[in-house]
Order: C-alpha cells, then structure tokens, then sequence
C-alpha cells in the first residue's frame, strides 16, 4: 500500500568519492550578486600515496590547478586570470606559476565580506547551485563551510522502454547497461529483483507503507524524547492559555471599574505588546536573557557589568541555558505575547454582560466575588470557550516563539535525534525535516505533521462539545 508519507528523497546528484573539490574565495558582481571563484584543490600526496602534512599545523596541504568562476543565476566558466596568494609560501612556492596558490580576485569583481553577512543572507548563500553546464548533470555547491565547495553529478535517469511511465525503471548514467526496476520492497533494484544489487536511494521516491509510523511508535531511541516533548508541547498549550487567560482577565477586571479614570488610555497601553510583531519580541527577549549580557541578570538582578557571581545564583540565572530555567523563559514571554489576546477578548466579553444583571445580584447582597464567580465567569466562558480552544491549538504549534527563542535548545542529541527541551512537536517536526546534522527526513515529519493534525482536531472537537453545556445559561 502506498502512503503519502513515504520516503520522499531529495536529489538525483551525489558527490562522489573521486569528486572535485574547489578552494572558495567569496566575491561579488556589478549587481551585488555574490559569486564563487573556485580553485580545483587537490591532496599532496608523497610517493606512497600518503598526504603530506604541514609541519607547523599538521593539516592536509593542497595543490591548486584549474580556477573557475560561478555567479548566481549563470553557468560555471573558466578563469583565465586571477590574482593569486599563498597559503603557506616556501622554497617550491615562491613563482606565479606554482600550484601552491589560490585564486582571490579577478578582474571586475569585488570581494564579498561573508564574515559581515546576516544569518538569513549566509544561509542563501549555502543554498546556492551553481550548474557546470547547459545539460544541468552536474553543479557546484559548498561543502560544510563557506571556504570550501565540491561538485555533484547525475549519477541515475529514468529510463521508460516503449514510453510506459507506469513501470518507470532507473539507468545509471555511468553505465547504461545496468538497469533498475522497482522491487517489492519498494526500492530500485537491478532488475526488480528482491536480491538485486539496490540502487542508490538518492534523489528517487520509495514507498515505504506506514513503516514511518511505524518508527514513531515503535522507535526504542524516539520513544524517550518523544514522549517528553508530547508532556511539555501539552503542558506549554494549557499554560500559555491559563496564564495568558488569569492575566488578561484580571487586567480587564481592574479597568472594567467605572469609577476608573482614563480607561482608554491605558486599555491602548496594554496591547502595545500585541501591535508588536511576534518574531522581533522574540528576539529582544533572547537578548534580554543573555546569561552573561542580558538586561535581566545584569540591571534587574544586579550582576555587575556581566561578570558572574557563583556565590549569587539568582545573579546568574542561565535563562536559555538549562533546560528548567528555559521553559520557564518560554512561558514568560508567551504570556507577554498573549496576554492582551485575553485582555481584548475579556473586555468585549464583560462589556457585553447586561449591567441589570450586576446590579440585580448587588442588590440581592452579593459579594463582589461571588458576582464574578457566580454570573460574570459562567456567562464569559459562553462565548470565550470557542476562543480560548483556538488559543490552545494555536499555542500547541506554535512554532515562531519556540525556534526563535530558543530553538528548541538546551538540546540533546544522545538518542541520535535533534531533540531539544524546549521543543514542542512542531518544532521537533521541523527539524527532522529540514535540519542538515541528523539528516533530512521528510516522511517521518510528514507521519508526524498527520498524527499532529489528528490530535489537534480531535481534542478541539471533544473541547467544542463539552462547552455546548455552557450555553444553557442563556
């Protein structure tokens, strides 16, 4: 049977053992776009095939040979001239000539400070492709770090004798005699066969059946950090609710008293944090909470120009550092998020209430508290019950406050998952995903994004009809 969250791979290109490798120097053109100048390196092997190491440093060295130039949205081309400099100049690395340079500069280009990039700007950068050529069977892209790049080639194509595209086959570009069918197992193999020799997963759809939800439910090294996060993504949602719903009801309260002057006033005061968009409180509050920098420890709490004070502990409170601490911080700026939700929503709910029915039950002898608890609240969760379930789903993914703030960190990848403690199911989707250090899997976050979607709606249908009581008060 096939699901739609099957094992969806990524690319049809794989860097090869073999494969050219290319010092990066960073530039830019006339119209700001940034550009590789690449400088085919190679291992300096000695006479047994050994690499030769830097005495000094004991790193690998290198040979550079062939330069070729990539620009964003243009073909590789070759470099003909270049200003070159010397990784480590010496007796054999003292003329133009020599392959112990790399290329820097060329004509017509500026250099690019990579190191003065924002975040979002340098992650464009890793994402870009640049194609060898016209045929698209090959490009360059950079390889763990900004300084370095390698090439990845085509290695498979579909190949569809008689133009039957329901029975889809693989050819492998190297040799086009080897030919690979789907097998039951739901990969290529050499000719569909169950012992076939199985083509490489790069790049190709398998269909997997439910075996992703498989692995969720039955994954011993998931099962230990998936059911701490289940327990914090709940108790995250109730608690930015609750207290998000305490604060803002009790705000509205105070400013609901008519003998209040310039209620307006401070009503428009109390959403400021709302009109704010979310992503920038969310990180003025990471630098708020710097442990060693931030406002809180050192203005708030007193600790003296970011120094530490182990004999002072509330001085030095490691607000994203630990775990405990963290979510503690989460939940605090989600109630600064939340709070004046609850306190519009509240207010137009009292405002609503008949004043007859207040004055009625005052004239009967009730006590404040029991007009709020006996009248005011039952008649408010009437019509807050639908909003306050919406908050909840909304808080049960909410992806921003978490990846923003902390990223899901203190994290703890022990169990061969990018798991944090302060991620939530979402977040933790996410990275299963799309994080680049455990691996891409974009069928088990898939299963998961359903499961999620399942249990939001499920406990909002349940939430939803339970509340239907409440509307016998009317």
């Amino acid at each position: 049977m096939k699901w739609s969250t099957g094992a969806i791979l990524q690319t049809n290109f794989a860097t090869t053992d073999d494969a050219a490798s290319y010092k990066v120097s960073w530039l830019k053109d006339s119209k700001g776009r940034p550009a590789e100048l690449l400088s085919l390196q190679e291992l300096k092997t000695d006479v047994n095939g050994e690499p030769i190491l830097d005495p000094d440093t004991g790193e690998a060295l290198f040979s550079y040979t062939d330069i070729k130039l990539g620009v964003q949205g243009e073909f590789v081309q070759a470099v003909d001239r270049a200003i070159v400099t010397w990784e480590k100049p010496g007796p054999d690395c003292l003329t133009v000539g020599s392959d112990c340079g790399y290329a820097v500069a060329i004509p017509g280009y500026d250099a690019l400070d990579v190191n003065a990039l924002s975040k979002a700007k340098t992650n464009a950068l890793y994402e870009l492709k640049f194609w060898e050529d016209k045929s698209r069977t090959g490009f360059i892209n950079l390889a763990g770090g900004l300084d370095t790049a390698v090439a990845s080639t085509q290695i498979y194509r579909f190949a569809n004798p008689g133009g039957d595209y329901s029975k889809p086959s693989l050819t492998k570009i190297a040799d086009p005699t080897l030919v690979f069918k789907p097998s039951k197992d739901g990969y290529y193999r050499q000719d569909g066969k169950i012992d076939g020799e199985r083509a490489s997963e790069t790049g190709w759809q398998v269909f997997v059946g439910g075996q992703n939800f498989g692995v969720i439910f039955g994954d011993q090294k998931l099962r230990e950090p998936l059911l701490k996060i289940i327990s914090w993504t709940i108790i995250f949602a109730v608690l930015s609710v609750l207290t998000t719903f305490i604060v803002g009801l009790a705000i509205a309260l105070l400013f609901d008293d008519a003998r209040l002057r310039g209620k307006k006033i401070y009503r428009s005061i109390m959403i400021l944090p709302y009109a704010f968009p979310g992503f920038l409180s969310a990180y003025v509050w990471k630098g708020l909470f710097n442990q060693k920098y931030g406002f809180i420890n050192t203005v708030i709490l007193g600790q003296p120009n970011g120094a530490i004070n182990m004999d002072a502990s509330l001085n030095n409170v490691p607000w994203l550092v630990d775990g405990t601490v963290a979510k503690i911080a989460v939940l605090l700026v989600n109630l600064w998020l939340g709070f004046p939700y609850m306190f519009l929503i509240t207010t137009g709910a009292l405002q609503a209430i008949p004043a007859e029915l207040t004055e009625s039950a005052t004239i009967d002898g009730a006590t404040p508290s029991q007009i709020l608890r006996l009248i005011k609240m039952p008649l408010l969760l009437v019509s807050l019950a639908p909003l306050l379930i919406s908050s909840f789903a909304f808080n049960f993914n909410n992806f921003s406050i978490i990846y923003l703030l902390t990223g899901g960190g203190p994290t703890n990848t022990a169990t061969g998952y990018d798991a944090g403690e302060t991620d939530i199911l979402i977040t933790f989707v996410y990275k299963i995903a799309f994080s680049t250090g455990t691996g891409r899997n974009y069928g088990l976050a898939s299963a998961f994004s359903i499961l999620i979607f399942l249990v939001v709606g499920s406990m909002s249908l349940i939430s939803f009809r339970r509340t239907k009581f409440l509307e016998d008060i009317n």
